[in-house]
């Protein structure tokens, strides 16, 4: 157990379809073959962890600029950055009392949109940066093809960043602290498993979008998964996590858990 705390920082919010996040939310019958969708919104959360070997900040948001070209339309309109303009990373950073100087280290769950935008304010500095391994080569490999995933934008992450690459399934970097490897949204997709002094937080990202996909077992929409197979190979390790540990597994865009863990842990 390690004395730290962890800062929940509202990135802002999104707007989208909830077929995206629930496989068949939404179905069309014979007598009602044209249902209205859920059209719902979305916390995007950043974390700050505050432990005894540094600030680590897990995953940077959206970028401010993604509703002014920054984000192609097609994802602008399926995933609508509602107010990322109102969100820099800067400042919200700074309205949660910290700064971008005193990060002393970045982790990214992943590398779509909405988690990797505020990677520029790390460009040309010394700050370690996480990332799997088989995110970084997806991300690029996505963003320079065409082929992969359109959930990257290679402004995002096409930066002189300090890359400290994760490669192995599990890793420890900081005590109490450990990355989990989570594929199936991603390829790279990674958690993080915190062990504070009073209880056990998983940070599980978008490997888990809503409670329906944790509780229920319903996967992430079909245009969201990578890989089918080991987003559900990742879900049972997190419920695995969960038993063994007693612990919090959060998740990546639940605005009713969001309510429930906004004030952190270990405050």
């Amino acid at each position: 157990m390690v004395d730290a705390t962890i800062d929940v920082i509202d990135r802002g919010v999104l707007e989208t379809d909830l077929n995206y996040f629930i496989e068949g939310n939404t179905l069309g019958t014979h007598d009602n073959p044209n249902p209205d969708t859920d059209y719902i919104e979305v916390p995007v959360p950043s974390f700050v962890i505050d432990h005894p070997e540094g600030l680590i900040l897990w995953d940077t948001g959206s970028h401010y600029d993604a509703r002014n070209g920054h984000w192609p339309e097609e994802i602008a309109q399926a995933f609508y950055p509602a107010d990322a303009h109102e969100h820099r990373l800067d400042d919200d950073l700074e309205t949660a009392g910290y700064s971008i100087e005193e990060i002393d280290y970045v982790f990214q769950s992943h590398l779509h949109v909405d988690h990797a935008g505020g990677l520029e304010f790390f460009d040309g500095t010394d700050t370690p940066i996480f990332v799997h391994e088989e995110e970084l080569k997806f991300a690029y490999y996505s963003a320079k093809s065409g082929e992969g995933s359109s959930s990257y934008v290679l402004g995002d992450f096409d930066h002189d960043l300090n890359w400290k690459v994760l490669h192995r399934d599990r890793e420890t970097h900081f005590e109490d602290v450990e990355f989990i490897h989570l594929p199936g949204h991603t390829p790279g997709m990674t958690g993080s498993m915190i062990h504070l002094d009073d209880t056990t937080v998983i940070l599980a990202g978008d490997e888990i979008y809503q409670s329906e996909n944790y509780t229920d077992e319903i996967s992430l929409g079909a245009g969201l998964l990578w890989s089918q197979r080991h987003w559900f190979r990742s879900l049972k390790l997190l419920k695995e996590l969960e038993r063994r540990h007693g612990a919090t597994v959060v998740y990546g865009h639940d605005a009713d858990q969001f309510e429930e863990v906004k004030n952190g842990w270990g405050q």
